[in-house]
């Protein structure tokens, strides 16, 4: 029977055809329009780090103005950044398993043989710990050690772009870049790596571009090598040196912390009061104790990398499909009940009320799987249309949630199952519709 059915659907496709293919572009805007947001926000929303999300931890102390917040729109939030003696302290402690410290910094980076252009990379200064909490790739080498850290030795790893800018791609384990007058030894190339969002800094916004070298971070000071991130400053500050500006309340570092355990996660956020409480007898922290330890979720909401905007611009794109779903149920009754003599018909000649229900079911889930698939390309075309005209974001969000063979198949499904609920009561009002009248007229 459901061969009839779908031999009946293709002929009262031909009876009319502009009908039919209003149904299909109703149902298939609605579709690709909820899919290109649920892309991007699901890609906005996902957390990268994994199942390392747990461990990973970044430390936000409350050094702001004691005269207003840091966050106007909730007062009880401290600053996402620390100062450079924050930074140090928490840094010294011995309870995390790992530990990073990390700035934005660069500049231009160039080889003594001239063998290529004078390249500018953002630099990010951190500690050797970083590769392995964020658990980077590596393609040639690795990373350098705590002994690097505190020598500093003169050691850079490069981003695989950068890489291929500096050396053409090839193995540059062993090979010198002038940066900052001065020559670092390259000891690793990273393999691909760009986790969306870009979790472990975000101070200058949750997508940007990676950086394309990796410095050690007692660089910074030695080289007096200022933020090019934000730095966020609240009190007028007598500045003469580098060294004055290190000392300042100056905010433009951040600090991570890998706890492996719940004990130590309680022990460092002791230890956290316990400086803060320490530094209060010395001046500073004119606020209330007002210490964060946040996960990677705890830190991509308080960053608010998902905002608002994001989550009612997916609530309006569903208030859409239900739209277009509203006015297919308008389409798909009018086209049934102008079919209604026909039905009549086979009524008359012995079809019950449930075989003429499923006939028009079928028909609607045929006009739904026409439209989901026409959805899916349309949604497929417009997420990479996103990609062109606006850039990188849109870019690393197909690959976060990409249209393979499943994802599509997924879009059809429901593309069917909402068809098929849309063509629910029209098939029901048609099937129990009286013939006679129908047959009159015929």
């Amino acid at each position: 029977m459901f061969a009839y059915y779908l031999r009946l659907a293709l002929a009262s496709f031909r009876r009319n055809p502009g009908l039919t293919s209003l149904m299909v572009m109703a149902i298939a805007l609605g579709i690709s329009v909820c899919m290109i947001t649920l892309t991007t926000y699901r890609a906005a929303a996902k957390n990268p780090a994994g199942d390392r999300s747990g461990i990973l931890f970044a430390a936000s102390i409350d050094s702001w103005d004691p005269e207003r917040s840091y966050e106007e729109y909730d007062k009880s939030l401290a600053p996402t950044m620390l100062t450079y003696r924050d930074a140090r302290a928490l840094f010294a402690s011995d309870i995390p398993d790992r530990k990073a410290i990390m700035y934005r910094s660069g500049g231009i980076y160039t080889r003594a043989d001239k063998g290529m252009e004078p390249q500018y990379f953002r630099t990010l200064m951190t500690t050797g710990d970083f590769f392995a909490m964020f658990d980077v790739p590596f393609l040639y080498g690795g990373t350098w050690d705590a002994k690097a850290d505190a020598g500093p030795e003169p050691v850079v790893v490069l981003s695989k772009e950068a890489n291929q800018k500096a050396f053409g791609g090839v193995n540059s384990v062993g090979k010198i870049l002038h940066w900052s007058k001065r020559d670092f030894r390259v000891v690793g190339v990273l393999d691909d790596w760009e986790p969306m969002p870009k979790y472990f800094d975000v101070s200058n916004g949750a997508f940007e571009q990676m950086e394309g070298a990796y410095v050690p971070f007692a660089w910074g000071p030695i080289l007096e090598l200022g933020s090019h991130g934000n730095t966020n400053c609240w009190k007028t500050e007598v500045i003469n040196n580098f060294q004055d500006f290190l000392n300042s309340e100056c905010i433009w570092f951040h600090g991570w912390f890998e706890l492996r355990s719940a004990a130590k996660q309680q022990a460092f956020r002791r230890f956290l009061d316990n400086y803060v409480l320490d530094q209060k007898k010395h001046g500073r922290f004119p606020r209330p104790l007002n210490n964060y330890l946040y996960d990677v979720d705890g830190w991509l909401k308080r960053n608010k990398v998902v905002d608002d905007d994001n989550k009612a611009m997916l609530v309006l794109a569903f208030a859409f499909l239900a739209v277009c779903l509203v006015n297919t149920v308008g389409l798909l009754l009018a086209k049934f009940l102008n079919a209604a003599p026909t039905a009549g018909v086979r009524r008359a000649l012995g079809a019950s009320r449930r075989d003429i229900f499923w006939q028009h079911l079928t028909e609607s889930g045929v006009v739904a799987l026409a439209g989901g698939l026409l959805g899916g390309l349309l949604g497929l075309a417009g997420t990479w249309a996103l990609r062109a005209w606006y850039g990188r974001l849109v870019k690393e969000t197909v690959h976060a949630l990409p249209f393979d063979a499943n994802n599509f198949f997924i879009i059809v499904g429901i593309a069917v199952a909402a068809g098929i609920l849309s063509g629910f009561y029209p098939a029901w009002r048609i099937g129990r519709a009286a013939p006679a009248s129908y047959l009159k007229v015929q």
